[in-house]
């Protein structure tokens, strides 16, 4: 199995929270152990850009979730804003990988500042001072330059910033082609295969010119 068996799955309340579901599916068709965190503010954009509409308990979105993408027993587990005892609040029990999908500027500048004030900051805090893979997907414009600061912080202490800016190279015909495109980068940065985008070079596009 290539790239980390467990990772952190975080949600906050920028717009694009298909990005999120979709990318959760795909982790748990790849066989990985999600530990799963939302922000208020992402379950209340989720209920006004798609279908679903989580429960707010802890326990019963994770039953919600696992029935959702077909997750095995275990395989997502669903942790509160203020549960501190949860494994991502730990170097010694987080996973290896985090992705913050989609990442408000809100929870951008948190975690640029070390802030901590719940689940998902502490845990993005552990990611970065193990060292270990952090990939933040801000959906914003245009961007400040507290945004930018703030990136920049954050790629300098080892942070993937990764837009959610689809490309269209690979000529997209739907809504998912554009959602699957940014997904897939994601999972290339994690190293877990995905065959929703080709690699560059693996087709040709041709000029009439």
């Amino acid at each position: 199995m290539s790239g980390p068996e467990r990772i952190t799955l975080a949600m906050t309340g920028a717009s694009g929270a298909q990005y999120g579901l979709r990318l959760l599916d795909c982790l748990v068709q790849e066989d990985r152990e999600v530990h799963f965190l939302i922000s208020k503010a992402a379950q209340l954009v989720m209920a006004t850009e798609t279908d679903v509409v989580l429960p707010a308990k802890p326990q019963a979105m994770q039953a919600f979730l696992s029935e959702y993408t077909g997750a095995a027993a275990g395989q997502i587990r669903v942790f509160a804003k203020e549960d501190w005892m949860a494994p991502p609040a730990s170097g010694s029990g987080a996973p290896t990988a985090m992705v913050v999908v989609p990442c408000s500027t809100g929870t951008l500048s948190a975690i640029a500042t070390g802030a901590c004030n719940n689940l998902i900051e502490r845990a993005a805090d552990v990611t970065l001072k193990e060292r270990r893979q952090l990939i933040l997907v801000p959906r914003e414009a245009p961007y400040s330059s507290i945004h930018l600061e703030n990136m920049l912080k954050l790629s300098n202490l080892g942070a993937v910033i990764l837009p959610a800016s689809p490309g269209f190279y690979h000529q997209p015909q739907t809504l998912d082609d554009l959602v699957d495109f940014v997904v897939a980068r994601i999972l290339n940065l994690l190293q877990i295969p995905q065959d929703m985008l080709p690699h560059w070079g693996e087709h040709h596009f041709v000029s009439d010119e």
